[in-house]
């Protein structure tokens, strides 16, 4: 069984653009940036287990996503979590929903990720703020966190799926955090 453990920090544009530096000037390797669109679907056994299927979507690829909250801390967000490449993501869409499953929230987001040592460290930016992730196992979020400076920051212990409930707007019974679209003149 796979465990997602992370620990997820508030930032605001000024300390992104210092972890930005921060990562750099420590080595990390950056990985990737990407947009995404993210779409949890709920409803049945979902709901029974506490988890969510996500369906995630960028230039590049499209990854389904079963996510189930196991763990009591308070610090570190820990998740069951398997992960896969979808081929056909309208066939993909319509199995959700013969299986029952509705979309509840839908989110968008800017993702830079970085390589650090054991772990992961994404600084995402949504329509309703900025926050900085770390991912492996406890220990090393927290030696990492130490290195960053980031054990001095405000810990964010929602998921964006209950920040964009928070945040987002209801469009016929879908909560969305989407980014303002500009048109050109």
């Amino acid at each position: 069984m796979a465990i997602e453990t992370e620990k997820k920090y508030r930032l605001d544009k000024k300390l992104l653009v210092e972890y930005t530096t921060r990562l750099n000037d420590l080595g990390a390797e950056f990985a990737y940036e990407a947009f995404e669109e993210n779409y949890l679907h709920r409803g049945g056994v979902l709901d029974d287990r506490n988890a969510v299927l996500r369906l995630r979507k960028t230039a590049d690829k499209t990854l389904l996503t079963y996510k189930e909250k196991v763990g009591t801390s308070t610090e570190f967000k820990q998740q069951i979590e398997h992960e896969t490449i979808v081929e056909d993501v309208d066939a993909t869409e319509k199995i959700i929903d013969r299986l029952g499953y509705h979309l509840s929230v839908v989110y968008e987001k800017h993702r830079k990720a970085w390589h650090f040592g054991n772990v992961e460290i994404v600084l995402d930016e949504l329509p309703f703020g900025v926050y900085m992730e770390i991912e492996g196992s406890m220990k090393d979020i927290l030696t990492v966190e130490k290195q960053l400076g980031a054990d001095e920051l405000e810990v964010e212990t929602r998921g964006y799926p209950r920040l964009t409930a928070k945040h987002g707007k209801t469009i016929n019974g879908v909560v969305e955090a989407r980014f303002e679209k500009t048109t050109a003149a």
